[in-house]
């Protein structure tokens, strides 16, 4: 359930956040003549101490810069809101310009990674346009691209599933469910690809589920199911007791009901009566074990239109004892229908179902020449959750015969969001990566491509009682020999919640971003297999904390944060400009650029000039090989929270770049550097001349005035040279982050 664009859940911000309690009273410092201090006159004299953990063998991690900063594009839509269901095209033709593309390669990240949009929409991907139907004379059934390179791919669109039984998700309004749609003809059919057929298992090891939500607590004794071929010949109907079934699946359980296991259904239309007297649920469950494996509407022909489940239309409430049947259910094709979510969809699909309303997914010849990949190898996707391995592995071979540089593949998008099980996912990943390496064998494939979360992914109870879904997917892999199909995991940062992040929020951005590295080692995730966060802000809705001062400091600590604790490339959302548009507490926009309807880019944001301290200033930009190294500052408010983050990196041109993150939303701080080598038993300095580098709120302000919102001043940070020496210290500005580049002396070298 991608929640970036649902309706109502836009964005946060304010545009004075909050200020810590003890914040106000974190010591302020005073100028030193010759040193490099900039702090104000009549502050206090208090200096805090940064030690970094130096010398040979302390470093955490390593990276190439050119490897591990990278950022994203997505879906284009043409107009000042990112729900725009207009004109698609003008999106593309805007922003594909050789100027704008220049502006937004100033930031200086590095690689690309393209966001797979369609499989948010519940839609079918035609990478390219060209290709062939299962159903030829019909144009419909299963698309496969073209493998052969032949017109030039500027565009490619979403076909939305006929047969998809959720009703809308995180990154679409536009779909509904047609278990619930009132339409006796449309059905909900199950992924072919998870039947015995397919997968090689009994069909019990993937039981396909419908789930009913009421929306509130009902009495239900009863539920009429109008099958449609395949229809489930084995199957239960079950309540939840607990809180949300979908997002809280831990928090409870589910239920037969006493009269609700069905183990000779025939199809057609049945009613059931599930008990004597009404049970109190939100929930409910149609799981299904066993298909009798008869033809859908789409024919005999091929064998995929008889594998899986299909259902008409469901229904649910309570029999009168004259048998008379209550629907509780809202049947309509629209947001008023009663919610399902499904176990999976049938990608099958025709011609007829292109929607070109919501939006443009860029073509891949496009992407690869326009020069918006910085001319470094990208993380290409694949659709997996509604697509066909034939398909993926077609796409694969295009890019490849196209020549173009592909590092990695993502297989799928958000399938926890889209509430797939860990198994069944795994299901498809081994079909599609196996059809993916029997026509490209060195492509490097990954996933499962998490939401934005803090936390270990959760799921209904397994027979063992596990509820991880990574660490549940890992097993299935391990357990079919194919961890070697696994060359990277990846996953989604967006860590506040919208409409309530406050200026505190700040301080748990590097605990969040390490933590939940540690949860992918404890759900058995093995250290050899590199972790990319594939697509990173903030939050999932947009508004002015992106904007304010808040989005830059944010953006030091998270990515200073991640390298350091393990993390192995970061991604972020996103390459192009956007529109501004409104959230919670305030105008943003995702993103380094404020731009108007037509696109063009307006002003920076306080994230572009974070962006290029980190890339520019903070790493030696290029291929060569980078040390982190732990180090903290003393500097911490009366709640102890750190005031002051620093995160320390070997440069290869023997350079050494500290980037501080002052906090503090009122106060300076002055500090002095140690670098701590315990083997030698003393500590280095900078030496020599040291260049200082800031952004902050005195080089930045934001100024809300609606869709014309600005910063004055609006940049650009401040650099200098200052002197080194055992003695010197620097003065950081308040909400500011700070790069130091220079030599330390008193170190060893690294061999």
């Amino acid at each position: 359930m991608r929640k970036r664009f649902k309706a109502g859940e836009k964005g946060i911000s304010r545009r004075r956040f909050l200020v810590d309690a003890g914040a106000a009273a974190a010591c302020a410092v005073t100028s030193r003549p010759g040193k490099a201090s900039n702090a104000p006159s009549g502050a206090a004299s208090h200096v805090d101490l940064v030690s970094v953990e130096a010398g040979p063998g302390r470093s955490t991690h390593s990276f190439i810069p050119n490897r591990a900063l990278g950022t994203s594009i997505d879906i284009l839509h043409s107009s000042a809101s990112p729900n725009s269901t207009c004109c698609p095209n003008g999106a593309v033709d805007e922003l594909y310009v050789e100027s704008t593309i220049k502006q937004c390669l100033s930031a200086g990240w590095g690689p690309m990674t393209y966001r797979q949009n369609t499989e948010l929409q519940m839609a079918a991907w035609h990478w390219n346009q060209h290709g062939t139907w299962s159903d030829a004379a019909n144009k419909q059934g299963y698309f496969t691209g073209s493998a052969e390179p032949a017109d030039f791919l500027r565009h490619s669109y979403g076909y939305p599933l006929p047969h998809s039984g959720n009703a809308g998700n995180g990154g679409s309004t536009n779909e509904f469910s047609r278990l619930t749609d009132g339409n006796p003809q449309s059905y909900w059919k199950s992924n072919p690809y998870l039947t015995s057929r397919y997968t090689g298992e009994d069909d019990s090891l993937h039981p396909q589920w419908v789930v009913i939500d009421l929306n509130k607590v009902e009495g239900i004794n009863a539920v009429r199911i109008a099958w449609a071929n395949p229809y489930a010949t084995k199957y239960e109907v079950q309540y939840w007791t607990g809180s949300d079934a979908m997002d809280e699946p831990t928090k409870g359980e589910w239920n037969a009901f006493p009269r609700g296991i069905v183990e000779d259904g025939r199809g057609g239309t049945v009613t059931l009566n599930l008990a004597a007297e009404p049970v109190e649920a939100r929930f409910l469950r149609i799981l299904m074990s066993h298909s009798s494996n008869t033809a859908g509407t789409h024919g005999p022909d091929d064998p995929r239109n008889s594998a899986g489940y299909a259902i008409h239309e469901v229904y649910a409430g309570t029999l009168s004892r004259t048998g008379e049947f209550i629907d509780l259910i809202s049947h309509s094709p629209d947001s008023n229908q009663t919610p399902t979510h499904c176990s999976s969809i049938d990608p099958w699909h025709s011609e007829s179902d292109l929607n070109l309303r919501v939006g443009d997914q860029t073509g891949f010849d496009l992407f690869f020449t326009s020069g918006v990949t910085n001319n470094l190898p990208a993380i290409v996707p694949i659709a997996m959750l509604y697509g066909t391995p034939e398909d993926a592995a077609a796409e694969v071979a295009y890019l490849y015969r196209r020549k173009y540089p592909v590092a990695y593949v993502e297989m799928g998008e958000e399938p926890d969001g889209q509430y797939i099980l860990p198994e069944d996912y795994a299901a498809l990943y081994v079909q599609f990566a196996e059809a993916i390496h029997r026509l490209v064998p060195d492509a490097k494939l990954g996933g499962p491509v998490f939401q934005g979360v803090n936390e270990d992914i959760k799921v209904w109870p397994d027979a063992e009682g596990r509820t991880s879904w990574l660490g549940r997917f890992l097993d299935y892999l391990k357990s079919h020999g194919r961890m070697s199909d696994l060359a990277f995991m990846s996953f989604e940062h967006y860590p506040f919640d919208p409409c309530t992040v406050t200026w505190s929020d700040l301080y748990r951005e590097p605990e969040l971003v390490s933590h939940i590295l540690e949860v992918w080692r404890e759900d058995g995730l093995p250290e050899n297999i590199p972790r990319f966060i594939t697509e990173s802000n903030l939050s999932w809705g947009v508004d002015q904390a992106f904007v304010d001062i808040f989005g830059a400091l944010w953006l030091a600590d998270y990515a200073g944060a991640f390298l350091t604790a393990g993390g192995d490339a970061l991604y972020y959302y996103q390459f192009f400009p956007w529109p501004v548009f409104s959230g919670c507490h305030g105008w943003g926009t995702f993103g380094m650029f404020t731009a108007g309807p037509d696109f063009k880019i307006r002003q920076y944001t306080s994230q572009y000039f974070a962006a290029r301290l980190i890339n520019l200033e903070w790493v030696k930009p290029g291929g060569d090989l980078h040390r982190l190294y732990r180090a903290s500052c003393d500097a911490t408010d009366a709640d102890g929270h750190r005031l002051v983050t620093v995160y320390a990196v070997e440069r290869p041109d023997g350079m050494w770049g500290l980037m501080l993150v002052n906090r503090d939303q009122e106060n300076a701080h002055t500090v002095k550097i140690a670098f701590r080598d315990e083997s030698e038993g003393r500590d280095g300095f900078f030496s020599g001349p040291v260049a200082m580098i800031t952004f902050g709120q005195e080089q930045y302000e934001w100024h809300e005035n609606g869709a014309d919102g600005h910063p004055a001043p609006d940049g650009p940070p401040v650099t200098q040279t200052v002197s080194g020496g055992s003695q010197a210290i620097f003065t950081l500005p308040r909400a500011s982050v700070t790069v130091l580049r220079g030599k330390a002396e008193g170190l060893v070298s690294h061999p």
